[in-house]
């Protein structure tokens, strides 16, 4: 099973983590988070996420998902990339995270595009009868 490691902005990995634990019924195994706060200095959050990732990598390898691309969490995140082993992804959601929850069995490779797919398909313009478009 793939691990995932949310790096965000403040509050927002732990309440992604509770909204999609809401939507698949219960909460989900071997997932984190590491908020960023402007107080923090990165080179010390740096340690802490690498033990994150090896409590989460139980030999399938660990996802991490990040807020904004270029932001601290995302910057913090990019020194943990070990291709093949731990892959990044900016601009998570909700919709990326239930994709990816839900494929995390599938190889490493595979449930970074579910994900990327999920985010992608995620975003819809919503018509005033109420149709997704």
């Amino acid at each position: 099973m793939i691990g995932i490691l949310i790096v965000a902005h403040g509050a927002l990995g732990e309440c992604l983590i509770h909204c999609a634990s809401h939507v698949m019924g219960r909460r989900p195994l071997r997932v984190r988070q590491l908020g960023v706060t402007v107080h923090d200095d990165p080179e010390a959050l740096l340690p802490h996420a690498r033990d994150l990732i090896r409590d989460l990598d139980h030999g399938d390898g660990v996802l991490v998902l990040s807020d904004i691309c270029g932001a601290t969490p995302c910057n913090i995140a990019s020194r943990l990339i070990e291709p093949g082993r731990v892959e990044l992804i900016a601009g998570v959601s909700l919709p990326m995270l239930v994709r990816a929850l839900t494929y995390r069995e599938e190889a490493l490779t595979s449930v970074v595009a579910k994900a990327m797919a999920g985010g992608a398909n995620g975003v819809m313009h919503i018509s005033p009868t109420g149709q997704c478009a």
